[in-house]
């Protein structure tokens, strides 16, 4: 009987089994940023510990980092201390860092796959729930929390209770105007937040093997929201393909053997799955959400659900609350609703081609009055490949403010905030109370196309609408 990524992975990596059941894993690549490791570092040097392999942890700053000031100081001062203790730390410990100055500086889960660092049949550990990102290029890539991130930086290892996994096979092609994150969202809607608990997703279907490795990116991205410890998809031709060059990919005489040992690491076709899920992808349409969860989502033609439909008591109370934080009416349509901000960026949507996909649709038209628009790049180099293609002139142009890289209002630990109650159209991965910097703030998913609809029409719109697709 063959054996699926994740087994193969896992097996590769495990150093013993514990005594409570969990295995000790070898963390192969460790990424951190400024805000899960200082706590870390202070750990290990409480301890008196060193970092164990250092030359397997790489380091850049992008949660707290400000867009719209890119020179230090920063006049925001907890920014400024986090990420002076970032580079403090990376010296000291012999961390190779991506400051603002190296122009690789970026979301962490950009930078690691334009830099090569991210690489097929390896293990990736960062205090980041999104880490899943990694999982794209056929690695098995956990978020850790802080106590973890000492543990990998002491030991390269960490403590993991071995996954079930649940294959999703995704069909057939997309209509005109649905894209990858509509995918992640119907998946996450159809499944449930919660459907992945103790599961590793690995994506198939003949979708996935027609998508770019950003496309792929993007749905691994948001497994975490479907409650899934992590999601992959098999390496393949398009994989080697977007490493081949790159700074820490293997060298030209290693390229052959290292390409062989990726794909290795497929699942085998005799492979068995703990569930499979069939998923047509003309099925699949632009997607929003409309509450405070991820799975809270539907079709751009949907109305918002009524409490009095459900017959569970906790259903009814979970869409009550919703509805009412979001500020909405039972049984009316989502199209239509005004918006206030319109955010283009993040780990989920933050890379050249989102930009580019965009800008095709936006050039000639304007951001509508009293909307206030930003686009966020992923990386400095996702910034210099758009300004070289002209990009941040189509933005500019239509309204939008073309920031500096960073996860920006993604989560608005940065001064990137919501106001208020303002609504905002959103190309990143969380709609959760508060995300974006507002304790009333609203935020509602999108791909990034639909959130350029958006801030065209001032209200939620369906792009194929506004921009004839």
């Amino acid at each position: 009987m063959g054996q699926n990524l994740f087994e193969k992975v896992w097996d590769a990596h495990a150093v013993r089994s514990l005594s409570n059941g969990q295995t000790q894993l070898l963390i192969g690549t460790h990424l951190i940023h400024e805000v899960t490791s200082p706590q870390a570092f202070g750990m290990l040097r409480d301890l008196g510990l060193k970092v164990r392999y250092p030359s397997r942890t790489f380091a850049t700053v992008d949660h707290i980092v400000p867009t719209d000031q890119r020179v230090e100081p920063f006049s925001d001062p907890l920014a400024d201390a986090m990420i002076k203790e970032l580079a403090k730390n990376a010296e000291e410990f012999g961390v190779t860092y991506f400051d603002l100055g190296s122009g690789k500086q970026g979301v962490v889960h950009v930078v690691g796959p334009e830099q090569g660092i991210t690489q097929p049949g390896s293990t990736i550990a960062c205090g980041d729930s999104h880490t899943a990102t990694h999982g794209a290029f056929g690695a098995i890539a956990f978020g850790i929390g802080t106590t973890q991130v000492r543990d990998v930086l002491a030991t390269q290892t960490m403590s993991l209770g071995k996954l079930k996994v649940r294959r999703i096979n995704v069909e057939g092609e997309l209509k005109p105007g649905v894209y990858a994150k509509d995918v992640a969202l119907h998946i996450i809607n159809l499944l449930g937040a919660n459907g992945g608990i103790g599961y590793a997703y690995e994506y198939g279907g003949s979708l996935f093997d027609s998508f770019s490795m950003e496309e792929r990116m993007t749905v691994c991205n948001m497994s975490i929201e479907g409650g899934a410890r992590c999601g992959y998809v098999n390496p393949d031709d398009k994989t080697f393909e977007y490493l081949k060059g790159r700074p820490y990919s293997p060298s030209e005489d290693k390229w052959d053997e290292a390409v062989l040992r990726w794909k290795s690491f497929a699942s085998d076709s005799d492979c068995e799955y703990d569930d499979v899920v069939n998923i047509s992808a003309e099925e699949i349409a632009p997607t929003v959400t409309w509450g405070v969860s991820p799975d809270q989502g539907f079709s751009i033609e949907g109305v918002i659900p009524n409490p009095k439909d459900e017959k569970d008591e906790n259903a009814r109370l979970s869409i009550r609350e919703a509805i009412d934080y979001m500020k909405l009416e039972p049984g009316e349509p989502i199209k239509g609703t005004k918006i206030d901000v319109a955010f283009l960026g993040s780990c989920t949507n933050g890379r050249l081609s989102d930009f580019r996909e965009v800008a095709k649709f936006l050039k000639g038209h304007k951001v509508a009055q009293g909307v206030k628009a930003i686009a966020v790049p992923g990386s400095q180099i996702v910034d210099t490949l758009a300004r070289n293609e002209g990009l941040h002139e189509i933005f500019t142009e239509a309204g939008f403010e073309w920031r500096g890289a960073g996860c920006s209002m993604c989560l608005a630990m940065n001064p990137d905030k919501l106001v208020g109650d303002q609504l905002c159209a959103s190309s990143s991965n969380r709609n959760f109370k508060g995300r974006q910097g507002s304790p009333t703030g609203r935020t509602v998913l999108m791909s990034p196309v639909m959130v350029a609809a958006a801030a065209v029409r001032g209200s939620i719109s369906d792009a194929r609408e506004v921009f004839s697709i």
